[in-house]
């Protein structure tokens, strides 16, 4: 493996918490790529028992999200399943859109820490799935949706997958289009969590080896996600890796540093000369917030982090000293200031603030 570097003493949780900061934990978020394959990833794996000591489950909050999910339940739909198996279902919300619309589904999700919002009707399994999980009853199909990219072994959770099912079932799933979120230079897309470039290269390379016919591929948004519909094929044969992947990987790696490094000059110049009186804003409390503020972002004239989620609005963002509080704060600030980079969901936000809370409200990105 070749190194890449990083960024040293990075928070490893992404949210946002109410115990000391003195409890926060500090690793090097460091990476390496094969000059063989060009897989780029994570050079050292924090033990998941820590990693996800704390609820951060994402997919909850927002319009965009919500529009994923009716999206992908819309998906699921035309192969017509009966009996699903979720992966980390999490809140459940997946569930419920697609049991609205199909009552007679029957729909089991298992995941660690189960959150599920109201209405949802799907049976929770509390638990991982992993080689020593399996299925008392035969499903028609199994679901994951943002989950893939969190694996530490994709190859053999793929291969329990398909050694799950019968042939002539279903796999369904959704997967962040990373090779778009790291081109856009988006800082939720490699990260702690998300500890290999999962792209479609590797993914239907992974699929071929595990007997997984593709039959759609969907895109939701340029940006944001992918959608894939496989059916359990034992005829099928294996198809190789391209061979230009490394030099693809490390320069959409090296850009997305650059980049990084200049955005942090620039608005640690602008901040420098905005008039002390003006109050300054950080907006999203989670990776995010923290990529730039680990990598030399001032926060000195940084009032608050602004954030949505009303889960994480009281809280201190891990990692830093900053408290969270809802947006709703702008309303009476006379041109406030916020710092906004938040990948794909940048127009959703600014929009909700320009829109609903403060016109005047300036963005600095």
């Amino acid at each position: 493996m070749e190194d890449l570097g990083g960024i040293k003493n990075f928070p490893i949780y992404m949210g946002c918490v109410e115990h000391p900061r003195e409890k926060d934990i500090f690793r090097d978020l460091e990476w390496h790529i094969s000059p063989h394959n060009g897989l780029l990833q994570l050079k050292k794996l924090i033990p998941l028992d820590i990693l996800y000591a704390g609820n951060n489950h994402s997919g909850a909050v927002g319009d965009v999200w919500m529009k994923h999910h009716k999206a992908f339940a819309s998906f699921i739909s035309k192969y017509n399943p009966k009996t699903i198996l979720e992966i980390g279902g999490a809140h459940g919300i997946l569930s419920m859109l697609y049991q609205n619309s199909n009552k007679d589904t029957s729909w089991t999700i298992i995941e660690p820490d189960p959150i599920p919002v109201d209405g949802v009707k799907a049976n929770f399994i509390k638990g991982f799935f992993n080689e020593k999980f399996t299925l008392e009853e035969k499903v028609d199909a199994i679901v994951h949706s943002h989950v893939f990219e969190h694996i530490y072994e994709p190859k053999m959770f793929i291969e329990h997958i398909s050694n799950s099912l019968d042939n002539g079932k279903y796999l369904l799933f959704s997967v962040p289009n990373m090779k778009e979120m790291l081109a856009n230079k988006y800082t939720n897309c490699i990260n702690f969590e998300h500890t290999i470039f999962l792209t479609e290269p590797y993914i239907e390379f992974l699929l071929s080896q595990n007997k997984f016919k593709i039959l759609k591929r969907e895109y939701f948004l340029k940006d944001h996600s992918i959608f894939y519909a496989c059916e359990r094929d034992d005829t099928l044969l294996q198809t190789n890796l391209p061979s230009n992947l490394y030099e693809a990987n490390i320069k959409l790696y090296l850009e997305y540093i650059d980049y990084h490094k200049n955005l942090i000059d620039r608005l640690n110049a602008k901040i420098a000369k905005f008039d002390s009186r003006k109050e300054l804003y950080l907006f999203g409390a989670h990776i995010f917030s923290q990529y730039l503020i680990a990598s030399g972002l001032d926060t000195n004239r940084i009032k608050c982090v602004l954030d949505n989620d009303v889960a994480k609005q009281g809280k201190r963002l891990y990692g830093t000293g900053l408290q969270v509080a809802s947006p709703k704060i702008l309303s009476n600030k006379e041109d406030p200031l916020v710092i906004l980079k938040a990948g794909a969901y940048n127009e959703e936000i600014k929009n909700d603030i320009l829109g609903n809370i403060n016109q005047n409200t300036v963005f600095l990105d």
